[in-house]
């Protein structure tokens, strides 16, 4: 079971305090995330046992165990997004979701609508100014400060979405818009815009659409 640095009522006290600073919050809305704090606490259980970040995890009489520590940004803001997410998804509270959404950017400076479909195992590190918009996430997913994925506007008017597969991992001020197609263990050098085109798996990128730069990862047994 996953440890918490502080009690949970203390969590949800402290999450509601931090609502009401911003935004008018009704006991209707308060009971909610009362009810929903568990299965978000539960997909970030399962979330930061899936992260290679140190300090997700505590030794228990010599045992690693995952903990939840809402003073460590990362962590809160993948929470804030999971509870906003789970919200969502039960009872289409919208109004309610965009207050835990708004919070999540002005504390975190970062952009997860509640309406996106992020993975269960994804990630980030200093996530300041990053735009995770409407796509398909593979699971593995990872990003950078001032990353941005989303879409862009097809001669017919239809948008088009980017479709990611597992463990893509995209370093500072990278973006991904549009139609592309994004395979499995690729890394997205910092800087590096795709627009409109696919990668192959097991791939470094770097550049910018229509010149990009692609380079093919060796994995340990090719070296």
């Amino acid at each position: 079971m996953m440890k918490l640095q502080i009690p949970k009522q203390d969590i949800i006290i402290q999450l509601i305090l931090q609502l009401e600073s911003h935004f008018l919050l009704s006991n209707i809305e308060k009971s909610v995330i009362s009810d929903y704090i568990d299965l978000a606490l539960e997909k970030c259980e399962s979330n930061f046992w899936a992260s290679s970040n140190k300090y997700f995890k505590i030794d228990v009489g010599g045992h690693k165990n995952v903990r939840f520590n809402p003073y460590h940004s990362v962590q809160y803001m993948i929470f804030l997004y999971y509870l906003s997410h789970e919200i969502y998804v039960n009872t289409q509270n919208t109004i309610l979701c965009d207050k835990i959404y708004y919070l999540n950017k002005i504390m975190n400076s970062v952009d997860l609508f509640y309406a996106i479909e992020l993975p269960q195992k994804f990630g980030a590190e200093h996530p300041l100014g990053s735009v995770m918009g409407r796509a398909k996430y593979g699971d593995g997913f990872f990003f950078y400060q001032g990353c941005t994925v989303g879409g862009t506007d097809g001669k017919n008017g239809e948008i088009y979405y980017p479709v990611l597969g597992e463990n893509v991992q995209m370093f500072a001020n990278s973006s991904i818009l549009g139609r592309c197609n994004v395979g499995n263990n690729v890394k997205i050098g910092a800087g590096t815009l795709i627009k409109n085109e696919d990668i192959p798996s097991d791939s470094i990128v770097f550049g910018q659409s229509p010149h990009l730069i692609i380079k093919k990862q060796k994995h340990e047994f090719e070296k």
